[in-house]
């Protein structure tokens, strides 16, 4: 049994695949919900959830390069605040990401197979499963093409929704309506509504699990998870303004896939086959790095005794097979129980926690290890619970008790080893 992750990956390498988890779901699923708690308020709520992904993403660089390896967030509130902070960051990731990989895999079949959505979402996480247990550079490769690609349709979308005609705002009596959730709406709106779009930030999460697979964590973390967040908040805020001049913020919260929608009635029509294929390449990719994501977290944890001992093995391809294949059967199961929407606030609440655990093991680092001020710490520790609070009731109550649930279970085996 190898217990050994090789080093393997670049900065680019680790931008790609961080953009590979953030340019997927969220940005073909997100805005209807969004737009829906928010109305014409709906770029404050990008900026805000851009505000709290920057604190984030600080708090995050620094400690992944005080601690490079793989566990993230688990490794940090472990070793900067307690075993059980560690715990619950290890949960909250777990959870938040297999929602989110059911997410994308339910934007997936939508956009592939709308008929039969369910046979096709579970087929490529099947796929994306068998994937990543060849291992984390062939993923890599893959991963650059996605990205292009994703990006390529964005640029078609928000061309035509800031140059094209502006059409009817108002939502026809035959477009199927979005999964809708309970939203407060006004101010508090803006907070849900940034709370999930957050969803479609956090991404970069991926790139700081890969501690042990990066060169020269010390520059490469940093640098990777800056520039991706960078071009994900210029490219979100784009496709917001495009969907919001083209469609309206009333139509496009009655949207299931407000950038076909876009593309058809602009005259366009076209492009919607094109945009169909630019979702399920970015669902594609966002489940390859989120289930990766998701596999380097549990092997940390099974290292530690806190997951079943398996899950620590490290296969002969480098990669830890056998959290590879659990991540992709729970991720199997919350696909099939929960729609895409709910998937995404789930998962939304669920990384909030994770982050606020981050933020505040931030606060914990020596004035040495800091290259950004503690302040950004903080406000991120308060944004990250704030924005959690205000999400849906239900998905907040499921993910209390998916948390709860879960680190007794951690904390039962971490006692009974």
């Amino acid at each position: 049994m190898s217990w050994s992750v090789q080093r393997r990956l670049g900065t680019t390498d680790a931008v790609v695949l961080g953009l590979a988890a953030m340019l997927g779901t969220g940005v073909f699923a997100v805005w209807a919900p969004a737009a829906a708690a928010a109305g014409p308020w709906l770029l404050l709520a990008v900026v805000l959830a851009g505000i709290v992904a920057a604190c984030n993403a600080a708090s995050t660089a620094d400690l992944a390069v005080a601690h490079p390896e793989s566990g993230g967030g688990y490794v940090y509130g472990r070793e900067r605040l307690s075993p059980g902070a560690g715990r619950l960051a290890g949960v909250a990731f777990l959870v938040g990401k297999t929602a989110s990989a059911a997410a994308a895999a339910g934007v997936f079949g939508s956009y592939v197979l709308p008929s039969q959505p369910l046979p096709a979402a579970i087929l490529v996480i099947v796929a994306a499963t068998v994937l990543n247990t060849a291992g984390v550079r062939w993923t890599a490769r893959g991963a650059y093409a996605m990205v292009g690609g994703t990006l390529a349709v964005l640029l078609v979308v928000v061309v035509i929704g800031l140059l094209g005609p502006q059409v009817d705002t108002v939502a026809s009596a035959a477009t199927p309506k979005v999964e809708r959730v309970a939203m407060p709406g006004g101010v508090l709106g803006v907070l849900t509504a940034a709370g999930l779009v957050f969803f479609a930030f956090a991404g970069y999460a991926r790139i700081a699990t890969l501690g042990e697979e990066v060169r020269d964590p010390d520059r490469t973390l940093r640098r990777a998870i800056a520039i991706a967040l960078g071009i994900a908040l210029v490219t979100y805020l784009l496709v917001a303004v495009a969907l919001l001049v083209g469609l309206g913020a009333e139509r496009l919260a009655t949207e299931p896939a407000p950038l076909v929608a876009l593309v058809d009635t602009g005259q366009a029509s076209a492009l919607g086959v094109l945009v169909r294929l630019g979702a399920a390449v970015a669902a594609g990719s966002a489940l390859l790095s989120v289930l990766v994501g998701v596999s380097r977290t549990a092997l940390a944890m099974a290292r530690r005794r806190e997951l079943p001992g398996a899950l620590a093995r490290v296969c002969s391809r480098g990669t830890p097979c056998w959290a590879d294949l659990a991540g992709g059967v729970v991720a199997i199961v919350l696909a099939t129980v929960a729609g895409p929407v709910a998937a995404i606030a789930l998962s939304a609440c669920s990384v909030l926690v994770y982050y606020a655990v981050i933020n505040l093991a931030a606060l914990r680092l020596p004035r040495a290890h800091r290259r950004w001020p503690a302040w950004t710490s903080g406000l991120g520790l308060l944004m990250c619970v704030g924005l959690a609070v205000l999400l849906p009731v239900r998905q907040v109550v499921i993910t209390a008790a998916a948390l709860a649930v879960g680190c007794v279970i951690c904390t039962a085996l971490a006692h009974r080893r």
